[in-house]
């Protein structure tokens, strides 16, 4: 071997490094063994700021074969709500953290085996039992007394005890602090009941009705506890029989909302004023063009653009509106980020589409289509709900004729789009002849923070939307 420092230097160095390729003849049942570990499925970080998720539901159980990409788990954030794939293709070996409950990032929540090491994860249950079977295995004589030996030696016990800990905790995670409190009081140990409720929920009803059938066998009158038992089970009733129902923790996104509805009022000092729009010719427009438009376009021509983008024109017009309060400073947002309230199944978010203000109807139409979609999907990015500026929500959709929406912190302001519905106005036509006739009407609300802006500037601001909306101009594409 080639060397600036002589051949002592040059065997040195020789020696090192066999003594580092020593375990290389392994390298190959390493290589084999790697490729059989199960892999592990983690927490994804799914923004900087994010340092937690809750897994809200498991789309696979133990045993199910899983594809690489798939989703496998949903998870539920303080920003959005998302599926995640499986990083890997083969079973899913092992559950580690179950529904409901909140863990860091990159914590490892369950692991994903190939086929065969499954099966073979598989087999080590029944072969713990065959030695408990295999000693029986004697002449009829022996069996007895072997019986009784094996109930005599604590280590026995203590090994049957911790699974069954571990399945009462299971159990109460199915349960309300009631239903554990009544079990305390009752000495009923929960993993002996199966809940009807929701997802296998232990509800009252099921306890107390063990608790009758329990009472009711000649077994439980002998012992000494259950005497005090019904005389706290005749007083305990009492109190929540008036409310009956099942008690059910809240999901992640319903706790997220809470807590932002009541930030939200007790920060800004609420006010709403409300805008009767003529929204015929709107509809009209739509009504007309909204085939050829989704044949051209590719994508379904809706109200929404026609909104966001009065909006935008009056917003422009009163910044102030596009503002908000940091401590004793008002920031004028140079953008104009739309949030569009989107209400789902299990809640509701705030998208926002970015730099709305810089967007044709075209523009603004797909990317209102593109959140609404990612949303229900689970496919939003934490950056897709950040950074709103103004926001836009549609009660009317599902028929209420107006709202008095609370503002989106930290916005100054939240327009509120009601139903749109047909009325007889009166309708004053070029000459000044006034007449009677149906109109396609929407009222429209905006929410705004006193400290901001003052009713004068909201009422201008809506007077600017109506007339935007009411006199429509503008190429729809």
């Amino acid at each position: 071997m080639p060397t600036l420092r002589g051949s002592r230097f040059t065997a040195v160095f020789v020696t090192r490094y066999n003594v580092r390729l020593r375990p290389a003849p392994c390298s190959e049942s390493w290589a084999a063994w790697k490729e059989i570990m199960p892999t592990d499925i983690i927490m994804p970080q799914m923004g900087e700021s994010i340092v937690e998720g809750t897994i809200t539901k498991w789309l696979k159980k133990p045993g199910d074969k899983v594809q690489r990409d798939e989703p496998l788990f949903e998870i539920s954030t303080d920003k959005v709500d998302a599926e995640i794939p499986a990083p890997a293709s083969g079973v899913l070996q092992e559950i580690k953290v179950s529904e409901g409950t909140t863990v860091g990032v990159n914590t490892v929540v369950g692991t994903i085996a190939v086929d065969g090491e499954a099966a073979a994860a598989a087999k080590p249950a029944p072969a713990a039992s065959i030695p408990e079977k295999s000693a029986p295995e004697k002449p009829a004589a022996e069996r007895k007394p072997e019986v009784k030996e094996e109930k005599r030696p604590t280590p026995a016990p203590t090994v049957s005890a911790l699974p069954a800990q571990e399945s009462a905790e299971d159990e109460e995670t199915r349960s309300s602090p009631l239903v554990r409190k009544i079990a305390r009081e009752h000495g009923v140990s929960l993993s002996q009941i199966s809940g009807t409720g929701l997802g296998g929920r232990i509800t009252k009803q099921d306890i107390m009705a063990f608790i009758d059938r329990q009472s009711s066998t000649p077994a439980a009158p002998s012992a000494p506890a259950p005497q005090p038992a019904p005389a706290s089970a005749t007083s305990r009733p009492a109190t929540p029989a008036a409310y009956p129902g099942d008690l059910v923790p809240l999901t992640n996104m319903r706790k997220i909302i809470a807590q932002r509805m009541i930030e939200s009022r007790r920060t800004s000092a609420h006010v709403h004023c409300m805008y009767e729009v003529d929204f015929t010719r709107i509809v009209t427009l739509r009504a007309k063009h909204k085939n050829a438009f989704e044949q051209r376009h590719g994508v379904r021509l809706t109200f929404m653009p026609f909104f966001v983008r009065a909006a935008i024109i009056a917003v422009q017009q009163f910044p102030i509106v596009n503002a908000s309060m940091e401590g004793d400073n008002i920031r004028y947002h140079r953008y104009v980020n739309v949030g569009i309230a989107v209400a789902l199944d299990w809640g509701l978010i705030v998208p926002v589409l970015k730099n709305a203000g810089d967007l044709n109807f075209l523009g603004l139409q797909r990317g209102i289509t593109d959140l609404g979609e990612r949303a229900r999907s689970k496919k939003l990015k934490p950056e897709d709900v950040e950074g709103s500026t103004f926001t836009v929500t549609n009660p009317g959709q599902f028929g209420a004729v107006f709202g008095l929406p609370i503002i989106n912190q930290p916005n100054a302001a939240i327009m509120g789009v009601g139903g749109i519905t047909k009325q007889p106005l009166v309708v004053t036509d070029k000459e000044g002849n006034d007449s009677i006739a149906i109109r396609s009407v929407v009222h429209l609300t905006l929410g705004y923070d006193h400290r901001l802006i003052d009713g004068a500037v909201a009422d201008q601001f809506m007077a600017l939307v109506k007339k935007t909306l009411e006199g429509w101009s503008e190429e729809i594409g």
